[in-house]
């Protein structure tokens, strides 16, 4: 199974809904709050190429991008294809 992170906020809806996402399909991840450290937001950014809008989704260390990003994964079916890696 792969390896998935996703930086959130509690109160950002997308970051719901990529959670919700990943919990309908079972999928073991590690959820860091960027509130909830020092240095988290930054770390995520410079890891999403600068991008610091919450969620960001890392599969295998591998920028997904946000929740529209992850939700394309999702219907075009290449959402299960990185996650069996």
């Amino acid at each position: 199974m792969a390896t998935v992170e996703i930086y959130t906020t509690s109160w950002c809806p997308f970051c719901n809904r990529a959670l919700s996402l990943l919990d309908r399909k079972a999928v073991a991840y590690t959820n860091i709050d960027v509130e909830a450290g020092r240095g988290r937001k930054q770390a995520m950014g410079k890891r999403a190429g600068g991008r610091t809008s919450v969620p960001q989704v890392f599969i295998n260390d591998q920028h997904i991008g946000g929740f529209d990003e992850l939700q394309a994964l999702e219907s075009s079916g290449q959402l299960d294809t990185l996650l069996q890696a």
